[in-house]
């Protein structure tokens, strides 16, 4: 694959993963309502379900995910319960007890697996790589070197994307520093992680 058609490849995904959307919205929530350096795990998880739909369109997969429909259909909405699941506690978050206070981070654990569930709940994200890559590359006699110079250029375009996004909304966070501040930002953050399990859920 020469270099011309990985920035091709590149802006395509910028461009694709920059459009405020589900992803988006739960990064920035997580982000206003907790601050940044939780969301480190969840932001890993969305780029490895990145790769491993990207590495699933590359294999030519697509058949092996429609004739486990089912199984994707359920991970879908398991990824969607889980994140109304985060709304709802963000938005029954107790009110914190004075200007400087913040909610408490979640697990490791916790960030990653809703990261996880939110990428590999969207199978229409292979959908994007299958619809790109045959007019970049020839999936057939694709190598493994073509695999990971891909899957680089993949998580470095999507991590530039979230990253901006991160800095966007830690700086609006500095600006929350009363508890009805606070309780706004949680509330805005429960409606986006909620809003998108919904969208996630009518796909």
């Amino acid at each position: 694959m020469d270099s011309f058609a990985l920035a091709v490849f590149a802006a395509a995904l910028v461009l694709n993963a920059g459009t405020p959307g589900p992803s988006i919205a739960a990064l920035v929530s997580r982000v206003i309502a907790r601050g940044w350096r939780d969301v480190a795990p969840f932001v890993a998880a969305m780029w490895l379900g990145e790769v491993i739909w990207l590495s699933f369109a590359m294999a030519g997969l697509s058949a092996l995910a429609e004739t486990f429909h089912l199984a994707f259909l359920a991970l879908k909405y398991l990824g969607a319960a889980y994140l109304a699941w985060l709304a709802w506690r963000m938005w029954t978050a107790p009110e914190p007890g004075d200007a400087e206070s913040l909610p408490e981070a979640r697990s490791k654990g916790s960030m990653f697996l809703a990261g996880m569930a939110l990428t590999l709940g969207n199978p229409k994200i292979m959908v994007f790589y299958l619809a790109l890559l045959p007019s970049l590359i020839d999936l057939g006699t694709a190598t493994l070197s073509t695999w990971a110079a891909v899957a680089a250029v993949t998580v470095a375009s999507l991590a530039a994307v979230d990253l901006a996004w991160i800095a966007a909304a830690h700086h609006a966070r500095r600006l929350l520093r009363t508890p009805r501040a606070l309780r706004v930002a949680n509330r805005l953050g429960a409606a986006s992680l909620g809003g998108a399990a919904a969208v996630i859920a009518a796909r």
